[in-house]
């Protein structure tokens, strides 16, 4: 069981290295869009490109994330005794991690 749960967390510690870089694009396009438009940030001066970039890089680059990152965990989800949900949401979590890492340490 251990030695499954720590392949668990090695494997999405990982994938969270890459992981930074959808996560820095739906954070950007966030702040960029729908959130400026609530009045919660400011709109980045010079974003003036359109919605062209996301459909051609963005997109792409966060369902090919998204997609590897679930192929990965799906064999090892298998191998624990451990309820889907939770694994999920430990899964999603532990990947985030490095990028929680990266916004925390100056």
């Amino acid at each position: 069981m251990w030695k499954w749960s720590l392949t668990s967390v090695g494997v999405n510690l990982l994938l969270g290295l890459p992981a930074v870089v959808p996560v820095w694009l739906l954070w950007y396009f966030a702040a960029n869009w729908p959130f400026a438009a609530l009045g919660w940030t400011q709109r980045e001066p010079t974003e003036n490109d359109g919605m062209l970039p996301w459909f051609l890089f963005g997109g792409p680059v966060t369902v090919g994330f998204t997609l590897l990152w679930w192929l990965a965990n799906r064999p090892v989800r298998r191998r624990l005794a451990v309820a889907s949900p939770w694994y999920w949401l430990a899964s999603a979590l532990v990947t985030l991690l490095p990028t929680f890492v990266l916004v925390i340490v100056p």
